[in-house]
């Protein structure tokens, strides 16, 4: 019995791991229906190959500073229980690779390849596990501190901050570093309005996101023992809270009903364990009103250009989540108890304050060595010219 419930418990992980690596074309695409024509082919480019470097970092550094496991010992050791510990990486490193695929979409445009690439190796192989650790495995004594002033630890079920508000707040120096593309916003007070450049891919980003998303969730409990039915329910409710809010805030704006849900899934990650379905779908709406509300502020009056709004969608919303596991979890609101808001908050600002310093840190220093930015004339080309020398569609055959 115990040799069949290993195999299933890691049939389960794989099954979520699947789904989650699924959740990546959804980047992809969102991405590439976002940018303008001239920049598809990288964002394509960019999702896969920093999911490959993330890979590499988080086998060989990244899930030992997490977990404190390594994977260099021989194969038949690796192999033992199943393997169940390599397909619990696998699951996990689908979570870790989201992170610069979410800071993908916020300097979209206008930066360089090989210097993204560079701290896509830092951010998943020590930034990201080391904040991981602390939440998902108890480092330093952290967990236990927040539990002894408050009475209960930091709950994060899926990784409402651990994982989307670390993106979020990563992806917001970044951008700040980077500056807006050219001709955004011009001297005289106007803007130039970027609109997005294929509204059918775009949605079709948004539905690989959304159902992988159930994997993201429900298999966070990595056990068929654990699995619950409620995790499946809240982060469909919180989809279409989302959803809703988004399409009444953003006046039917079809680029805010499909991060509308993504909104809500991102805010239901780490209570969706604890939440009543109705609480879930009221944390959804106010995501998706936050990130309409928001993603209009930055872009329009503060002049932040963060293309797919990676900030207000993840790094607020992902704190928002932070913070609603602890109100919508509590048993007086229906949900199953075990949470407190004074730990929801102090978790919650920690995973803020790390990611924003982590970011400022890691971007800043490539900025002052290798330099972030595509030249003026490569970013009038756009980045599919200037780095991969080929258009998404070419508008000739070549004749010889």
């Amino acid at each position: 019995m115990d040799a069949l419930k290993q195999g299933a418990d890691a049939l389960f992980i794989l099954l979520g791991a699947i789904m989650v690596l699924a959740m990546h074309a959804g980047f992809a695409f969102l991405e590439l229906g976002t940018v303008r024509r001239k920049n598809q082919v990288n964002a394509l480019v960019k999702i896969l190959v920093d999911f490959s470097i993330s890979a590499v970092a988080y086998f060989v550094v990244g899930y030992t500073v997490a977990y404190g496991t390594s994977f260099f010992v021989g194969a038949e050791q690796l192999a033992q229980r199943n393997g169940v510990e390599l397909v619990r990486f696998f699951f996990l490193l689908t979570f870790a690779a989201a992170i610069p695929a979410i800071i993908s979409g916020g300097i979209a445009e206008r930066a360089r390849f090989g210097p993204q690439l560079l701290a896509t190796a830092v951010i998943v192989g020590l930034v990201y596990p080391f904040f991981e650790g602390i939440v998902w495995n108890r480092h330093f004594g952290i967990q236990e501190g927040i539990e002894h002033l408050s009475g209960h630890a930091f709950h994060d079920f899926a990784g409402s901050v651990v994982v989307h508000a670390m993106g979020g707040w990563i992806a917001l120096p970044a951008v700040l570093l980077l500056g807006p593309r050219s001709n955004r916003y011009r001297k005289d007070g106007a803007m130039s309005a970027h609109p997005p450049s294929n509204i059918p891919f775009l949605a079709l980003g948004a539905w690989i996101l959304v159902v992988g998303w159930f994997g993201f969730n429900v298999m966070s409990a990595q056990s068929l023992e654990g699995m619950s039915g409620l995790v499946a329910v809240n982060s469909l409710m919180a989809m279409v809270g989302g959803t809703l809010a988004a399409l009444a805030a953003g006046r039917n704006d079809p680029g805010f009903v499909h991060n509308g849900p993504l909104a809500g899934l991102v805010a239901v990650c780490a209570g969706s364990d604890l939440m009543h379905p109705l609480g879930a779908l009221v944390v959804g709406a106010v995501a998706g009103g936050l990130f309409v509300w928001m993603f209009t502020l930055t872009q329009n009056r503060w002049k932040i250009d963060d293309v797919l709004g990676v900030w207000p969608l993840h790094g607020l919303c992902g704190a928002w989540g932070g913070i609603a596991a602890g109100i919508f979890g509590q048993k007086a609101l229906g949900g199953v108890g075990g949470v407190s808001l004074l730990a929801q908050g102090i978790g919650t600002v920690m995973g803020v304050a790390w990611a924003a310093l982590a970011g400022t840190l890691v971007y800043g220093l490539l900025k002052r060595t290798l330099g972030l930015r595509l030249s003026q004339e490569e970013e009038f080309d756009g980045a599919d010219l200037s780095i991969h020398r080929i258009t998404a569609s070419p508008e000739r055959e070549v004749s010889w």
